[in-house]
């Protein structure tokens, strides 16, 4: 998932409010316990690929940031949980020891959830303790690396929800994680055709508030006249492209997404399945009949760039998602709606820009003007990955609340699928 890496200020920017930051980190979290707790021991033990990691493993791993990188350097007398938890829910600082490999986090049946728990209760205690009794001075230091680390934690929520969703598919009797909202019935919205100017745009973030250092500094973009969809492309749209054979023409694919079909052997997007009673699709509330009007989703970045060939069409940049993104509401079906699952577009206009579906752009993750990471371990957590990796925007159905904004940097191989991600159609004006 993306990076976590420089922050700004506080909620709400006081700063000096510790009541308010106290709440705030018990509130995320909480959140994270709440997202587990639909789950056995033996569901957050899981490991299915080495892409996933079990959902013991991510509450221990956003706990051992709070711990590593705050208590230990900030919280006098503080006596880490138990030792050996620095190397096992290490997940990539180099910088900081060794790291359990990440391919056998699943092989962990020991430590137990039981003491996962009591190892987030331990460093909540002490977490509380740092934010009510830090000096003033130390505070005002200390604070953008806090929120750093709840931010850092709601990456991990998504993460437990995409992870957990492909756990439970490949397994046989396709458990539902939770039941499902009501789908609303209907057709989406007719896809319209919205022209942008272009020209020279200034991206990236600026000014009071959080963002990961990857999403600066803010710098100006030349970009050309061109046309965004107003909606996500959607599940009847992408059978078309299926039933088309769009999987078996090679001329629509990059090679590497070429390659890609024949060795994974993809027929059609990750979790759609031919079933007796016709296609159906996986979710969080386990399989249901295929809906054409809803987004298709668990794209890579090759089905979406051959989608788009398909459709006589291209992918947006990142700085004409962005320019675009500025007069869409910051709304949206996020992780705060409970329904785990993208809706089928409504109304007229530029839609579902904030939630639902992270949208593929055809820009590479790489640095921005003048971009130098933070000091320090944090420092690696964005940069040492700008290379092989594709750029998305938005945030999904998954994300959550007060975790998104436009400048919002996502990154993926081109291959991966598992995440919530899928496709909003380009074209030059």
């Amino acid at each position: 998932m993306t990076a976590e890496a420089s922050a700004s200020v506080s909620p709400d920017g006081r700063i000096h409010d510790r009541e308010a930051w106290a709440a705030r980190f018990e509130m995320v979290r909480a959140e994270s316990l709440r997202l587990a707790a639909p789950l056995s021991a033996e569901d957050q033990q899981i490991q299915s690929m080495p892409d996933v990691s079990p959902t013991k493993w991510h509450l221990a791993h956003a706990t051992w940031f709070f711990e590593t990188f705050l208590l230990q350097p900030n919280l006098e007398g503080y006596e880490p949980f138990d030792p050996v938890f620095g190397y096992l829910f290490n997940s990539y600082y180099e910088a900081v020891g060794e790291r359990h490999p990440r391919p056998q986090r699943g092989l962990l049946s020991r430590p137990t959830l039981e003491h996962v728990l009591a190892y987030r209760a331990h460093v909540d205690g002490a977490m509380t303790r740092l934010i009510g009794e830090a000096p003033q001075a130390k505070w005002t230091s200390l604070a953008p690396l806090v929120e750093l680390g709840l931010h850092h934690e709601q990456q991990h929520q998504e993460l437990i929800l995409m992870d957990i969703k492909h756990v439970f598919w490949t397994n046989p009797l396709q458990p539902a994680y939770a039941p499902a909202k009501a789908p609303a019935p209907g057709k989406a919205a007719a896809l319209e055709w919205l022209d942008f100017d272009g020209g020279l745009v200034e991206i990236g973030h600026e000014g009071p508030g959080f963002a990961f250092d990857n999403e600066g500094p803010r710098h100006k973009v030349w970009i050309e006249p061109y046309r965004l969809a107003s909606r996500l492309a959607t599940c009847g749209e992408y059978l078309a492209f299926v039933e088309d054979g769009g999987y078996r023409r090679p001329e629509l694919w990059l090679s590497d997404g070429w390659a890609a079909v024949g060795r994974e052997g993809w027929t059609a997007p990750l979790y759609w399945r031919d079933g007796e009673d016709g296609r159906q699709v996986f979710t969080l509330a386990g399989p249901r009949p295929l809906d054409p009007a809803e987004p298709v989703g668990h794209l890579s970045y090759y089905e979406a760039d051959a989608f788009a060939r398909w459709s006589g069409a291209r992918l947006p940049t990142e700085a004409e998602w962005e320019a675009a993104a500025r007069t869409a509401s910051l709304s949206g079906n996020l992780g705060g709606e409970r329904r785990n699952h993208p809706a089928p577009a409504r109304g007229r206009g530029l839609q579902q820009m904030i939630g639902d579906l992270w949208e593929w752009t055809m820009s590479p993750y790489v640095a921005y003007p003048r971009y130098r990471p933070p000091e320090g371990a944090v420092g690696e957590y964005n940069g040492k990955f700008m290379s092989g990796q594709m750029v998305l925007r938005g945030g999904a159905a998954v994300t959550p609340e007060g975790h998104i904004r436009p400048t919002y940097r996502n990154f993926f191989p081109p291959a991966a699928r598992w995440a919530f991600s899928g496709v909003r159609l380009a074209a030059d004006a």
